[in-house]
């Protein structure tokens, strides 16, 4: 039954989860409640950590359709190896949510800001996106939404899509309180407390708890300013007037908040910050799509096709999507600069995706919710601190005491085991890292991941404007004529080219546009435009508004380059009549097919001025635009030229025109499917373009292969260009071999197939048939390259080999942005720790998906990704990986000191209760906030080595050598405090008073005093206080991964060594030194016997010489005491 009632939610989809139905039940919470009381709330505290206990002790199992309370369980999150934890704090796997009913009587749930409702038809829980939900056609589109909604239809779609909003709640700071209170390690700590206070330890305990709420208060003011920061930069533009259409001519203006999918709006001419998803159905827009992909270049959108008002009714109508239709779609977040239209008509469009469902809401939600970081250091740290209590309790076990003092201890001893600043000590690793990042220009939105990219071993780079600069320079052109190449041409400017078609292509066939004056566009557009010399006027508002038929955009030759037969040196012609001369040679845009990534070309009808007759022009991939030439056009040797090219590392852009029929109107062409225009072309010749590298890149890449990090390009480029790239930055070494894998997709009956074969040597093929037939083995080094198509065919094919191939894959040409994302969890499925460097362009889900995601873009797309350069270069990588290991080193050696600490000071107060003494209130104050306090943050304080080396840290705590490592210092400290036990022991018997042992049981208050102030007390103290420091010092890490202070340690040990033998030989000969050097004559002593006794060491007459008398001088003065000796023969 259970099996049967389980439902997978998003199948399919990265959040897929197991949705299982429950109803409450009254008894179990009955005794759920009394539990509850009688174990004074611990029960309800168990409960809320582990909300699937919850939901199972408080009710019972039902049908999913009859469900009250619903748990939802990640399946990626339930397979052991993937057990996520994001912090020392327990992750919540699961999460209950209690039903609702509807307005409607429709069931419904709401998970991270996403409803869902429950469909009868499929008998489970589902999405309501918007309109793609429909599975609507380009046709339908304009036949059944173009008209928009009434009010009644409004409302009812509100009530399933709910209001316009991105809404970021800014929780209270009384519910992020108890939030925070309730941790576990808080929890822990108020039990601490409690306990320390029941044995008289009120300073200690005071302290703890002035830490305790000076943590909690800074963690409060984190979040919340994280929250308030992330509210007010949605909020910003989340809100504006828009103007709804209501019928045919019917309009009025409303709150974007009140926007349903359905509804049909008018773009304002003086452009707009986009409320929602919509797709064009009249008129063209000029919008800055920055905030999602990170391209700060304007992009053109253009109208949805509707292939029904074509003559061939509706050939080519696609289903409509927002990935598929991008070129089409406004989206939310997104800043229309500017319209365009036809005729005074409005530029319209359909809503297609509302609040959260939109593509600027899925970003805030990956934003509000991450998916956890998996990391083994995290997923050890528990294991480790239940060893820790583990080794307190055997350590305890000897102790012989009554049943309630065994308690009472043993859990003294475990507070003491789990150190009160662990957290802080963990982050303070993290926090220093984060600084030293910041100076070097690396920002990062999530610090944890510091520690991650320590253990970074692959490292994928985008091409361009990543390992190459960002603009193209025009190397030369090379045109073709009757079936063959003229030589290659530097430029193309030249007065004898610019009637040729070739030139036209290169001045028309684009995107750019004039905003406030200025040519704008994409920068390869904008370079081969420019190397035309031509010039391109936009037509006004007032002109289309007067015109039935206009181009929008039209260029035309500068007067400088019109022939000399039109404009001769002797003429003198008026402004006028020049500008007439010049019109001829305009040529107007009628209709543009943009660029597409999956096409791989753009195209555009055009017309000149006087003619009536147009022209299609075409550019793009060099095979792309092959194939859709007549056979004849194309030169014999065209594959040999691009290849010279691409081996060259030259970008390489074909051209193509084609002369078109006489029947095709105005009307027509803007109706037509591009499909009818892109054929039967004429070849009309290569562009050349140098991308050339940026002066670092080589340097960056050495430094990584040289650390045994793989560097893997992942580009939309063109296969060979790729390759060219990658042997010049050194990332494929001149002597390796490079074997491209082109995978064939199934056809006409045969399976899917792989054509392998070298990229210096292409007419060595080999073909591996879908059967376990073994590749031959390469003796020298080899990598493979791959396209998007074939790695897409390899992934849904060749499953057993997608793993194999990865391993020495090593370029990944014209690869979508979905691709490279796919890669990256490829890459991560084989145990690689991930890197992916991009300039923010096509690359969001990459960077997001990888372990460390760096972008070079400082663009709002950089929230996204975890760490954003400020610099747009490639040094940025070696710097985050090498202060990745030393953040991950210091959180391995500030954990591996704390559990020293505990351990020492478990030993030390294990032994002192075997004597019934304690470490008093006072020494573990000065213990945990003098030492403690002060080596942990400044343990932190090292920075990261100056160089990579091939060696990498550890990846868990649980590790041969660390635990040995731990479990050697364990002993070391007890046997030295063992030894200095005994030894005092033996002292604290034979010099105290025997019945002082046998009354520190039976302490009265005079007596507690004396039984923490002893000789044992005194000696543990001082010996564990020593221990601190030593293992401090040894467990500070230095090369090859952090800056180790030898320095400052030899200047220490120097300044004691030099002091020592100062002192003794100040002891020895400091009294002659000083006479020698300061008292040269004799000094008169200042003691009166030291001056008397010098007098008696010259008196020759002293000391008296036997047989002598001496008698007594008469004086006639009572005081007079002189005398005379005399001497008596």
């Amino acid at each position: 039954m259970e099996k049967e009632d389980l439902k997978i939610v998003n199948r399919g989809l990265e959040d897929e989860m197991e949705l299982s139905g429950y109803r409450l039940c009254r008894w179990k919470l009955v005794l759920v409640g009394l539990g509850g009381l009688c174990t004074g709330g611990f029960l309800f505290l168990l409960l809320y950590w582990m909300p699937e206990w919850c939901v199972k002790a408080t009710c019972t199992r039902s049908a999913v359709r009859d469900a009250e309370v619903a748990l939802l369980q990640s399946t990626v999150c339930m397979k052991p190896q993937l057990n996520f934890l994001g912090s020392l704090t327990p992750h919540i796997m699961g999460k209950y949510i209690f039903l609702s009913f509807f307005v409607l009587q429709k069931r419904y749930f709401t998970l991270h800001s996403t409803k869902y409702f429950w469909n009868d038809t499929i008998q489970n829980f589902e999405v309501l996106k918007g309109l793609e939900d429909l599975s609507m056609t380009c046709s339908s589109v304009h036949s059944k939404h173009s008209a928009g909604l009434n009010k009644n239809q409004q409302e009812y779609r509100r009530c399933f899509f709910g209001l316009n909003e991105i809404d970021v709640k800014v929780p209270s700071l009384f519910k992020l309180l108890i939030k925070e209170v309730l941790n576990p390690f808080y929890i822990f700590q108020l039990f601490s407390v409690i306990l320390w206070c029941t044995d008289e330890y009120y300073y200690y305990a005071m302290a703890i708890v002035i830490m305790s709420v000076i943590s909690i208060a800074t963690s409060l003011y984190t979040i919340k300013k994280q929250y308030v920061m992330l509210h007010d930069m949605v909020a910003a533009h989340s809100t504006v007037r828009v103007t709804v259409c209501r019928g045919e001519n019917e309009t009025e203006e409303a709150l974007s908040t009140d926007l349903v999918p359905g509804d049909v709006i008018v773009i304002p001419s003086n452009g707009t910050i986009m409320p929602c998803d919509a797709v064009l159905i009249c008129g063209t827009c000029i919008v800055n799509e920055s905030m999602l992909t990170g391209e700060s270049v304007p992009v053109t959108k253009t109208d949805l096709p509707n292939p029904q008002q074509d003559k061939k009714g509706g050939h080519g109508d696609a289903i409509y999507s927002t990935e598929e239709h991008k070129r089409h779609t406004l989206f939310c977040g997104t800043n229309v600069i500017q319209t365009r239209y036809y005729t005074g008509e409005m530029v319209k469009a359909v809503v297609v995706q509302t609040g959260f469902s939109t593509a600027k809401g899925q970003l805030i939600r990956s934003i509000l919710y991450p998916k956890p970081t998996d990391f083994k250091l995290y997923r050890d740290a528990y294991l480790f601190l239940l060893c820790l209590v583990a080794v307190a309790s055997v350590v305890f076990v000897y102790s012989l005491e009554p049943v309630k003092e065994i308690i009472v201890k043993s859990l003294d001893i475990i507070t003491i085991t789990v150190p009160p600043a662990l957290p802080a000590a963990m982050t303070a690793g993290i926090v220093y890292a984060q600084r030293r990042l910041r100076k070097v220009g690396i920002f990062s939105i999530s610090p944890q991941r510091i520690n991650i990219c320590g253990q970074l071993n692959l490292v994928c780079f985008d091409k361009t404007g990543t390992l190459t600069e960002d603009g193209l320079d025009m190397w030369g052109i090379q045109r073709v004529e009757d079936g063959r190449f003229h030589h290659s041409e530097e430029k193309a400017d030249d007065k004898s080219l610019f009637t040729t078609k070739f030139v036209s292509c290169m001045a028309t066939c684009h995107s750019l546009t004039k905003i406030e004056g200025q040519l704008s566009g994409d920068p390869l557009d904008l370079k081969m435009f420019e190397a035309t010399g031509w010039i391109l006027v936009e037509a006004t508002e007032e002109e289309t508004a007067h015109h039935d038929r206009i181009e929008l955009t039209y260029v035309k030759p500068p007067n400088q380059l019109l022939p000399p037969s039109v404009i001769s040196p002797e003429q003198d012609m008026e402004l006028s009549e020049l500008y007439e001369l010049s019109a001829s040679y305009m040529i107007g845009i009628v209709r543009q097919f943009s660029f597409s990534s999956a096409l791989q070309r753009m195209s555009v009808v055009v017309r000149q001025i006087g003619e009536r007759r147009m022209d299609a022009y075409l550019k793009g991939a060099p095979e792309v635009v092959a194939s859709l030439c007549k056979k004849e056009t194309v030169p014999e040797d065209f594959a040999e030229v691009l290849e010279d090219y691409t081996k060259q590392g030259f970008r390489v852009i074909a051209l193509a025109h084609r002369r078109l029929e006489s029947k095709l109107t105005f009307h027509k062409v803007q109706n037509i499917n591009r499909d009818q225009i892109e054929k039967n072309m004429d070849f009309l010749g290569l562009i050349i373009m140098q991308n050339k590298l940026k002066t670092e890149t080589p340097g960056v890449l050495e430094d990584l292969r040289h650390a045994n990090i793989r560097t893997v390009m992942v580009t939309g480029d063109n296969m060979l260009t790729a390759i060219s790239v990658a042997r010049d930055c050194g990332m494929i070494q001149p002597q390796d071999r490079v074997i491209i894998a082109d995978a064939l997709p199934p056809k006409d009956g045969q399976t899917a197939k792989i054509n392998w074969h070298y990229a210096d040597k292409p007419s060595q093929c080999a073909i591996y048939w879908p059967d376990p037939v073994t590749v031959v083995l390469i003796q020298e080094q080899y990598h493979f390259a791959m396209s998007g198509k074939s790695f897409s065919v390899i992934i849904e094919h060749f499953q057993d080999l997608l793993q194999k191939l990865v391993l020495h894959g090593t370029v990944f040409a014209r690869m979508a942005p979905d691709q490279k994302t796919q890669l990256v969890e490829t890459l991560e499925s084989v145990d690689y720790f991930v890197g992916m460097c991009g300039d923010g362009a096509n690359d969001c889900g990459a960077l997001k998906r990888a372990h460390a995601g760096i972008s070079l873009s400082e663009l709002e797309a950089s929230v996204a990704s975890p760490f954003t350069s400020t610099t747009p270069s490639i040094t940025c990588v070696p710097n985050l990986i090498r202060e990745g290991r030393a953040a991950l080193i210091t959180s391995f050696c500030v954990f591996k000191f704390m559990a020293l600490y505990s351990i020492i000071q478990c030993l030390s107060v294990a032994l002192l209760y075997s004597i019934g003494s304690n470490l008093g209130d006072f020494q573990f104050l000065f213990i945990d906030l003098a030492i403690i306090l002060l080596i942990v943050f400044t343990m932190s304080l090292n920075s990261a080595w100056k160089e990579l080396v091939a060696q990498r840290p550890p990846s868990g705590l649980v590790s041969g050598p660390l635990l040995f490592s731990v479990l050697t210092q364990i002993f070391i400290c007890l046997g030295f405090q063992i030894m200095w036990y005994c030894n005092t022991l033996t002292v604290f018997y034979n010099c105290s008073v025997p019945h002082h042992m046998d009354d520190f049981t039976n302490s009265t208050e005079e007596q507690t005093e004396e039984r923490i102030m002893n000789d044992v007390n005194t000696t543990l103290f001082f010996v564990s206080s020593f221990q601190y420091l030593i293992v401090a010092i040894v467990f500070s890490k230095g090369k090859p991964f952090r800056h180790w202070r030898v320095s400052m340690v030899l200047i220490v040990l120097g300044n004691t060594v030099v002091s020592v033998f100062i002192e003794g030989g100040i002891d020895l000969f400091g009294t002659k030194c000083l006479s020698w050097l300061c008292c040269r004559q004799k000094k008169v002593p200042k003691a009166r016997y030291m001056h008397l006794a010098q007098e008696l060491s010259v008196d020759p007459d002293w000391p008296p010489k036997p047989k002598s008398t001496t008698e007594a001088k008469p004086t006639p003065h009572l005081d007079d005491c002189s005398y005379q000796i005399e001497a008596i023969s």
